[in-house]
């Protein structure tokens, strides 16, 4: 057997090796990935100190910006679901549309904040927000919670400063606004047509009514009683959930959805439950553009070039540390501080944001250890003579291991690690253009998000707080995410004809 079929085959059985450590024998994502790393490098001829050193150089080389943005990104969401900035959303949105329109709003409600909070402690919070309007319209709750949840599932895997699009985007090394910018053109359809549109759609064939001890609970559906729902929560949720486990993390599985919301609604200054001390509605859309929209500022910096005082600045504010580094210092005023929080409060949060944070790191980290030895082994040039040969798109191949690893282990996270750490080495043997590795982290994010089935604790989530069977789960959630998928994918195969 020559070195090329060698690698190739111990890359396959690195992938089974993966998911048997994390399936079978419940091995935590950080540590199975360090292991496969091992084992995959000396499998290939690395000699075992020569190993050692490429992982401790590739875990420093992957973690220099990410690690910085991930947590300024956890302590901004972490701030802004304190203080109420998801219920805000969602309760101006269902006022000012019609009965008819509201599910369009919700979407755009779910895709606006899962930008920068948690999925599973948006679903917490807003979900048992819609028995109040579900009870009184009598409308199935699909037709609510449908197109909210497939806008929450879409922006938490498409766009940064979500943690999985973060991840990927930085293990790929991928402009960071030009994957904001694929994540909102492809978005947009996604959510359009796996949420409004299949709810509308789902709700006249499923009749979901709100589960009878949550409607007691929230009375009229303001944004009280959230933790009422947590007595609903499947117990797989306790070792299964954590921050974004529903599509792109699960990092951390010591907290189940009950105790974050009891820590959400806690230290929320002046709340909960009266809508009057929410935050105000454009000051929460403001908040959470401002990080995407600087972002975006640098790209143009970039476009433009040259050494002049204005491209300076614009790459220097648009750069994705400082971006997240002035919306995180304005949030903390805007919304903490101005809002009557103390400093202690204030220093409370961003050390609770970064519990969670620090383990999407370490798992992030140990994916760009193993993306280094995959370039270290020659994989990436086997795989592109390959692909050539074969005519596969690089976004075709990103999108199918990240597919795989989703349905066979269930979560987001590792499947969107594990494609771009398969893809990067790949996108550097073909030269790829800085758009196409962009475009091809919107298809392993599409690979991520789809196909949640009974191996995800997001979908023991909406099982419990849409009050589901198994069954109606099934064809109702595993649905959504899948149409979010593969919509997003069928928008990524569109643009990549015009990206070269």
């Amino acid at each position: 057997m020559s070195h090329e079929t060698w690698v190739c085959t111990a890359a396959v059985l690195a992938i089974g090796v993966l998911l048997l450590l994390i399936i079978k024998f419940k091995v935590q994502e950080f540590l199975a990935l360090l292991l496969t790393t091992l084992i995959f490098g000396l499998a290939v001829g690395n000699q075992p100190n020569d190993l050692m050193k490429l992982i401790v150089a590739e875990m420093g080389d992957s973690l220099g910006q990410l690690a910085l943005v991930i947590s300024l990104g956890a302590m901004f969401g972490t701030v802004l679901q304190r203080a109420g900035a998801a219920e805000r959303i969602a309760l101006t949105l269902v006022e000012k549309f019609s009965d008819r329109t509201v599910s369009w709003g919700l979407g755009l409600a779910g895709f606006l904040v899962a930008t920068s909070v948690y999925i599973d402690v948006a679903i917490v919070i807003l979900v048992p927000m819609l028995y109040g309007v579900a009870q009184r319209t009598g409308k199935s709750l699909l037709h609510y919670g449908i197109p909210l949840c497939a806008g929450l599932s879409c922006a938490y895997t498409f766009m940064p400063p979500a943690p999985g699009p973060l991840a990927t985007a930085g293990i790929m090394n991928a402009d960071i606004g030009l994957v904001i910018l694929f994540g909102v053109i492809c978005g947009i359809p996604a959510v359009s047509i796996a949420g409004p549109l299949f709810g509308r759609f789902i709700a006249k064939k499923i009749m979901v009514v709100p589960p009878a001890l949550a409607v007691a609970g929230i009375g009229g559906g303001s944004a009280s009683g959230s933790a009422s729902p947590a007595s609903l929560a499947s117990p797989a949720s306790s070792s299964g959930g954590g921050p974004g486990t529903a599509d792109s993390s699960s990092s951390a599985r010591s907290t189940g959805p009950g105790a974050e919301a009891t820590g959400v609604m806690e230290m929320s200054p002046g709340r909960p439950g009266n809508p009057d001390t929410l935050p105000s509605f454009w000051g929460v859309v403001g908040a959470l553009l401002m990080p995407l929209v600087l972002i975006l500022i640098g790209t143009v910096g970039r476009v433009i070039g040259g050494d002049s005082t204005v491209v300076t600045f614009l790459t220097f504010v648009g750069h994705p540390v400082m971006a997240l580094l002035i919306t995180s210092l304005f949030s903390l005023w805007a919304f903490g501080l101005k809002r009557g929080a103390s400093p202690g409060d204030l220093q409370r949060m961003a050390s609770d944001a970064l519990g969670p944070a620090g383990m999407i790191i370490l798992v992030t980290g140990a994916g760009g250890v193993f993306g280094g030895v995959l370039i270290a082994s020659g994989l990436g040039d086997t795989l592109s003579t390959a692909m050539r040969d074969a005519s596969v798109p690089l976004v075709v191949f990103g999108f199918l291991v990240a597919a795989v690893m989703r349905i066979s282990q269930g979560s987001g996270l590792v499947a969107m690690i594990t494609g771009a750490t398969f893809s990067s080495p790949l996108a550097e043997s073909l030269g790829a253009s800085d758009a196409t590795i962009a475009l091809t982290c919107i298809a392993i994010a599409c690979g991520g998000a789809g196909f949640s089935h009974v191996n995800d604790s997001g979908f023991w989530m909406a099982n419990r707080y849409f009050g589901m069977s198994v069954a109606e789960t099934l064809k109702t959630w595993t649905v959504m995410k899948s149409l979010v998928g593969l919509t997003g994918f069928c928008m990524v195969l569109i643009l990549s004809l015009f990206i070269s």
